[in-house]
């Protein structure tokens, strides 16, 4: 095992291909000051970032001045996303919160810009959830809101070990219908829905196929996951991270990724407004 993990270029990391990936697909633009298109954050915007994971979304709007809300339901995170904040020394100050977004622990009408990423598929109660998004938002609010699209999902499925698709972790599958609808059901108006992150179906999917070959050869413990989004990474996924960096450099490699991006979506994005 030891012999295949972190070959390669070693000043190359494969996640910046997915950066790259999803820089190409309109996502954190400074010289714009948009964290997505037609997502633009100011000094004077209230953010909410419901379900922040590792920060990533919420810091890129506190470098834009906004003062910046941020919950999850893993206080490690939090506390994680909160020493992040302190050293960036956010000149909007920031908020964080522990809670499982049912309740959102948050004042209504409170925010302008509310985003929540891959967090739907997780919890109990979609519906519920989405309606205190809903409550929390000033009149205009825009939203950023994003689930894992349905067929890269089915793709992941075949492969993935069951308790990937069990709760705490994925419990359910949206097509882009049912997303929508949980959206405009809401009170929410629907601007734009889009899907992206095919790079990372294919990079999740190597995961599993590799994870399992490794079990199968008594090389890997179950309970363990091949490196799937800290380093040091197996040479396959250095390897798709290297290709994918061509193909995105490539004179035609922006059309290709935006086809299979179609085809095999990671992620669907629906950009909503509340009504004024």
């Amino acid at each position: 095992m030891s012999e295949q993990w972190g070959k390669g270029d070693e000043d190359f990391n494969p996640l910046w291909s997915g950066l790259l990936d999803a820089k190409k697909s309109g996502w954190y633009n400074a010289d714009t000051g948009e964290l997505v298109n037609g997502f633009p954050v100011t000094a004077g915007d209230r953010v909410l970032d419901v379900g922040c994971g590792d920060g990533t979304e919420a810091l890129f709007c506190a470098r834009q001045g906004a003062h910046v809300t941020f919950t999850d339901i893993d206080e490690s995170k939090i506390k994680h996303v909160s020493g992040r904040f302190e050293e960036l020394n956010a000149p909007g100050g920031f908020r964080s919160v522990v809670c499982d977004s049912n309740p959102l622990l948050v004042d209504s009408e409170d925010a302008t810009r509310i985003i929540c990423r891959e967090v739907l598929e997780h919890v109990d109660d979609p519906v519920q959830v989405m309606s205190e998004m809903a409550r929390v938002g000033t009149p205009g609010a825009l939203y950023i809101l994003s689930v894992p699209g349905e067929t890269g999902e089915r793709v992941q499925k075949a492969f993935a070990p069951p308790e990937y698709f069990q709760h705490p972790n994925h419990i359910r599958i949206f097509s882009e219908d049912d997303f929508t609808s949980l959206v405009t059901n809401a009170g929410l108006e629907v601007l734009e829905c889009n899907k992206n992150g095919f790079f990372w179906v294919m990079w999740m999917s190597m995961v599993w196929i590799i994870q399992q070959e490794m079990e199968e050869k008594g090389e890997l413990d179950h309970n363990s996951l091949v490196g799937s989004f800290q380093p040091p990474f197996h040479q396959h996924l250095h390897d798709w991270g290297k290709l994918w960096r061509y193909v995105l450099s490539s004179p035609r490699g922006l059309a290709f990724k935006e086809q299979m991006d179609q085809v095999l979506p990671k992620n669907l994005v629906i950009l909503a407004r509340k009504p004024a």
